[in-house]
C-alpha cells in the first residue's frame, strides 16, 4: 500500500493537525479547510495541546475518522498512517476511531461552529476554497445541540422535516429555514453555522435571510419555491435523536483481555465502582460504557502484538456484543489516560499511575492557602474554593414554619442539624458587590424545610435581581469558604433550633468534635456522647453539667490546639479543663458511659483526586438528563441559551446562559448527574448555581482566560429574524440567477461537483482566497448584521476611516467599511487577516473597529 514514505513534521505553534486521503495517500489539509469532511473519504486528524492547562492534561489525541461511502483502499491507507503516526507520537497518545455522524464529543469539540459533511469525494484537480464562491445550489441539512453538524442533502422539499433547520445556499443568497418544533437554541446555532459559512464561503459577501414563520416571510418563501418547486403535502416528523442518558452511560463493565493458547479470552471482570488498582501494567483490558463507547485501555508493559490488535480487538468486541459498527473506539496507554476515562473509575491517582512502576508510594500533598493572592489569580481562587479570605459582609436566616427568619449576628455560626439556613455572603470584587447565597442543610431537615429553603433563595435572588451565586451545601461536606466566614467558629449542633436561631434545651452531657487546623477548614460539630466516638488523631471538647473537658488526641498538632480553643469559648462559658490522651480522670469516662474503642491509627492526610475539570451541555429526553461534553472548553463556549455544568470533582457548576428558562431544572440535573455517575460520586457534593455575568472567581478560574466584560449586548436570533434582508436584493434579480443556474445537482459518477465541493485547498498553496475557518475560531453566540455589496476590488484606507456614513464611497456598507481593504491594508492596520478578525466575537470587532476609526 502506498502511503507517504515520511512522516510530517509536526508544526509545534499549531494545535490541531488533519490529513485526508487521496489516490492511497495522506496528505496534509489546509487550515482554511478545518470542519469539513467528504463522505468518501477518509481522515486522520491530530490534537497537540500547547497549553500547560487544557483541559485533558498533556496527552495527545489521534482520530482515525472514517467517512460512511469510505471505500477500503482508503480505510487501509488512513489505519497504516495512524498506526505509523502513532509510533512516532509515542506512549502519550490517546487513540480514538470515529465514524460519520457518529464522532465522539472530543472530535467534535475542535471544529466550532459546526461540522460540514460533503457529497462525494474530492476531485483531485480541485485544491483551494474559494472565497467568492457564488455560482451555487445547495440544501443543507443542520442539527445538533451543542456539537452542531451540516450534511448535503437533495434538493427537494422531501429534504425537509418539522424538527430541523435547514440551509438553502444559492450564493448571493442564504436562507436559513427553521422548522416550527425547533428549539430558540438550537435557531441560534444554526444561525452561527450559517454565518460562518456566508464569512468563509463568500467572504462576508452574501445575504441572509431566516425563515422562523412561512407566513411571515413571502418574500423569501418565493425565492425558495424558485428552487425546490412549490410543497406539495405537509411536512414529516423528525426523526428522533438518539442521544444516550446519563442513565445508560453509567452502565460500565470492565473485562480482562488475554490469550490462552491460540484463544483470546475475554474475562469479565468488575463493574461500578471501580478502582485504579484493578488495572494492571502488564495487561489488556475492554471497559465498555453501555455499547455507548468502548475504551482499550493497555498497561506499560502489554506486548507491541497486543498494543498493535488494539483496535481489530475492540471491533471483535463490538461485533461479539452486536453493537453497531460506529460504536466510538477510544485506546488509552497506562499513564496517558483521557479524563472521561479516569472519570469512570471511583478514585484516579496520577502519583498512583506513576509510581507503580518505581515500588514506592507518595503521601498526598495539600495545595498552599495564600489568600492574599485570590483576587489577582482566579486559577488559585478555583483549586482552592475561596473567593477571598472571608473577610466580607454575613447574614444568615433560619427556615422557621417555613419563612426565613433572620439569625442574631451573636448566633451566626451556629447551626443545627435539624434545620437549613440561608447565608448571604456580600464582597467587593472589579469595583462592584458580588454575592454568594449558601443553602445549608441540615441531616435531619425535612422535605417540606428544603423546599421552602429553595422557594426563599428563589426569593431572595429576586431582591437581588438574579446576581446571587447560589451553592448548595449539605451539612458534613461545607465548603472551605463556607467555613471561613466563620473564622473557625461553627459550631453544628444535633437537636433543633427554636426561635431566631437559638437551639432548644439541650442535653447534659455533649460531645464535640472539632475538626480542622485553620479558619479555612475548622468546623466544630457535635457527635453522640459515648467513648467510641473518639479518634486519636482530633480534639475533643465534652461538656458535662459541671466541668468542661478539651480532650487531646495523641495525633493532634498545635495548629489544631490553637482552633480548638477558639470553638470552646462559642459552645461553653465553663471553665475549661486541658485532658491528654491517656491522662483522663476518671469523671471523663463516666460522663461518656465509661471506656470503649475507638480509632487510634494515625491517619493519612485525605487525597485531592488528580481529575481534570469537565464541561458539559445539559439537555433533557423523555425526562433523562442528556449531556455533551465540551473538551479543551473557554469562554466562548458559553452561550446564552446554554445551562452548563462543569464538573470539578469536588464542586458541580450549573452555568445558565442569560436567555435559557431551564434554571428551575438546573440544580435538578446536577443531582441527577452525580446519582448516575459511574465512579459512585457523593450526593453531598456542594452544587453551584451561576448565572451569566456573575461568574465567580472559583468558576472562571477553571478557564485559561476570561474576559469579565464579555458579556455586552449582541444581536439576538429574534433581532436577526426580525432584521432579516428579505429583498434587500430584487427577488426578480435571485430568480434569474436561479431560473439561469445550470449545475448538475448530483453527478452520476457520485463524486462531487466542481461548484457545491470546492472545500479544499492544496497544502502547497498558501493564496489568500483560503476561507475555511479553523477549529474552535468564533463565539457561537455572536451574529453579524447581513450585507451585500456591489464594490468590486480594495478602496484606499482614507476613504474608509474616520469617515461619516454619508461620506463613504457608494455603495459601501457603513456597518462593514473594513471589508473593502485590501488585504495589505487591512493587515497593516489590524494586525491580522480578514478570515481571522471575522473569526472573532462580534462584540471583540466592534471593539478593534471603534479603536481604529471604522465604526
Amino acid at each position: 500500500m502506498d502511503i507517504s514514505k515520511g512522516l510530517p513534521a509536526i508544526q509545534s505553534h499549531r494545535d490541531l493537525h488533519i490529513w485526508i486521503t487521496e489516490n492511497q495517500k495522506m496528505v496534509p489539509v489546509p487550515e482554511g479547510a478545518y470542519g469539513n469532511f467528504f463522505e468518501e473519504h477518509c481522515y486522520v486528524v491530530l490534537h497537540v495541546p500547547q497549553s500547560p492547562t487544557a483541559t485533558q492534561g498533556a496527552s495527545s489525541d489521534l482520530h482515525y475518522w472514517v467517512g460512511k461511502e469510505a471505500g477500503a483502499e482508503a480505510q487501509g491507507a488512513a489505519a497504516t498512517f495512524v498506526q505509523r503516526l502513532q509510533e512516532e507520537r509515542g506512549a502519550l497518545t490517546v487513540l480514538h476511531r470515529e465514524a460519520q455522524a457518529h464522532e465522539s464529543d472530543c472530535f467534535r469539540s475542535y471544529f466550532r461552529p459546526g461540522i460540514i459533511y460533503r457529497k462525494g469525494g474530492l476531485p483531485s484537480d480541485l485544491k483551494h476554497v474559494e472565497t467568492n464562491m457564488f455560482n451555487i445550489q445547495r440544501l443543507l441539512h443542520i442539527r445538533g445541540r451543542k456539537h452542531v453538524s451540516a450534511t448535503e442533502v437533495e434538493l427537494s422539499w422531501n429534504s425537509f422535516n418539522k424538527g430541523d433547520i435547514f440551509l438553502l445556499d444559492l450564493g448571493k443568497m442564504m436562507i436559513q429555514w427553521n422548522g416550527p418544533k425547533t428549539s430558540i437554541s438550537e435557531k441560534a446555532r444554526g444561525l452561527a453555522l450559517t454565518y460562518s459559512l456566508r464569512d468563509r464561503e463568500r467572504g462576508g459577501r452574501a445575504q441572509i435571510g431566516v425563515v422562523d414563520d412561512e407566513v411571515k416571510a413571502p418574500d423569501l418563501m418565493q425565492i425558495m419555491e424558485s428552487v425546490l418547486g412549490r410543497r406539495v403535502g405537509s411536512l414529516h416528523a423528525a426523526t428522533p435523536n438518539k442521544d444516550i442518558s446519563q442513565l445508560q452511560k453509567a452502565n460500565i463493565r470492565l473485562y480482562h483481555v488475554y490469550e490462552k493458547g491460540k484463544d483470546l479470552v475475554v474475562l469479565e471482570l468488575a463493574t461500578p465502582p471501580l478502582t485504579q488498582d484493578l488495572l494492571q501494567e502488564e495487561d489488556f483490558y475492554i471497559l465498555d460504557q453501555g455499547g455507548f463507547k468502548i475504551y482499550v485501555w493497555q498497561g506499560r508493559m502489554s506486548s507491541l502484538q497486543e498494543r498493535k490488535a488494539a483496535f481489530s480487538r475492540a471491533a471483535g468486541f463490538i461485533q461479539a456484543k452486536g453493537y453497531p459498527t460506529y460504536t466510538n473506539v477510544e485506546v488509552v496507554n497506562d499513564g496517558a489516560e483521557s479524563a472521561a476515562f479516569k472519570q469512570l473509575f471511583q478514585i484516579w491517582s496520577e502519583k498512583r499511575s506513576r509510581n507503580r512502576q518505581l515500588g514506592r508510594v507518595d503521601k498526598p500533598t495539600h495545595v498552599k492557602r495564600d489568600v492574599v493572592k485570590l483576587h489577582s489569580q482566579p486559577e488559585l481562587a478555583a483549586q482552592l474554593r475561596m473567593v477571598d479570605d472571608g473577610s466580607g459582609k454575613v447574614e444568615v436566616w433560619c427556615m422557621q414554619d417555613l419563612r426565613r427568619q433572620p439569625v442574631d449576628p451573636k448566633l451566626h455560626g451556629k447551626l443545627c442539624a435539624g434545620n437549613c439556613y440561608l447565608v448571604l455572603y456580600t464582597y467587593q470584587r472589579l469595583g462592584r458587590g458580588q454575592y454568594i447565597l449558601y443553602l445549608w442543610q441540615g441531616h435531619q431537615a425535612t422535605a417540606d424545610e428544603i423546599k421552602a429553603l429553595n422557594s426563599n433563595a428563589e426569593e431572595l435572588d429576586a431582591m437581588y435581581r438574579g446576581a446571587l451565586v447560589q451553592e448548595h451545601v449539605t451539612m458534613g461536606s461545607e465548603p472551605p469558604h463556607f467555613l471561613a466566614i466563620f473564622q473557625g467558629q461553627l459550631v453544628v449542633f444535633q437537636e433543633r433550633a427554636g426561635h431566631h436561631g437559638r437551639e432548644q434545651s439541650a442535653p447534659t452531657t455533649r460531645l464535640f468534635h472539632v475538626q480542622g487546623s485553620d479558619s479555612y477548614s475548622t468546623k466544630t460539630v457535635e457527635v453522640p456522647a459515648r467513648a467510641s466516638s473518639l479518634n486519636s488523631n482530633d480534639i475533643f471538647l465534652l461538656v458535662t453539667a459541671g466541668v468542661c473537658y478539651l480532650w487531646f488526641g495523641k495525633g493532634c498538632n498545635g495548629d489544631q490546639r490553637e482552633m480548638a480553643r477558639v470553638a470552646v469559648t462559642v459552645i461553653s462559658k465553663k471553665n475549661e479543663e486541658t485532658v491528654l490522651e491517656g491522662q483522663e480522670p476518671p469523671h471523663f469516662w463516666e460522663a461518656l458511659g465509661g471506656r470503649a474503642p475507638y480509632p487510634s491509627n494515625k491517619r493519612l492526610p485525605e487525597e485531592v483526586p488528580s481529575i481534570q475539570p469537565r464541561l458539559f451541555e445539559c439537555s433533557s429526553q423523555m425526562g433523562c438528563l442528556v449531556l455533551a461534553e465540551v473538551v479543551f472548553f473557554s469562554q466562548e463556549d458559553l452561550g446564552p441559551y446554554d445551562v452548563m455544568l462543569l464538573d470539578t470533582w469536588q464542586e458541580i457548576f450549573l452555568w445558565l446562559g442569560g436567555a435559557t428558562g431551564a434554571w428551575k431544572e438546573a440544580v435538578a440535573w446536577g443531582q441527577e448527574y452525580l446519582k448516575a455517575h459511574p465512579a459512585g460520586r457523593s450526593l453531598a457534593t456542594p452544587i453551584v448555581l451561576v448565572k451569566q455575568g456573575h461568574e465567580p472567581p472559583t468558576f472562571t478560574g477553571w478557564f485559561f482566560t476570561w474576559d469579565p466584560y464579555k458579556w455586552t449586548p449582541d444581536l439576538s436570533h429574534k433581532e436577526v429574524v426580525e432584521g432579516s434582508p428579505g429583498t434587500a436584493l430584487p427577488i426578480s434579480e435571485i430568480r434569474a440567477e436561479v431560473n439561469s443556474f445550470r449545475l448538475s445537482r448530483w453527478p452520476g459518477n457520485g463524486r462531487a461537483g466542481a461548484m457545491s465541493l470546492q472545500a479544499l485547498k492544496g497544502s502547497q498553496d498558501s493564496s489568500g482566497n483560503e476561507l475555511m475557518r479553523g477549529p474552535k475560531l468564533g463565539g457561537t453566540s455572536s451574529f453579524l448584521s447581513s450585507t451585500s455589496t456591489s464594490i468590486n476590488g480594495a478602496l484606499p484606507r482614507e476613504q474608509l476611516m474616520h469617515q461619516a456614513a454619508e461620506d463613504l464611497p457608494e455603495g459601501v456598507d457603513p456597518a462593514r467599511r473594513e471589508f473593502y481593504l485590501s488585504d495589505s491594508d487591512f493587515q497593516d492596520i489590524f494586525g491580522k487577516s480578514k478570515e481571522e478578525f471575522y473569526s472573532m466575537a462580534t462584540w471583540r470587532q466592534r471593539q478593534e473597529k471603534k479603536q481604529l476609526g471604522f465604526f
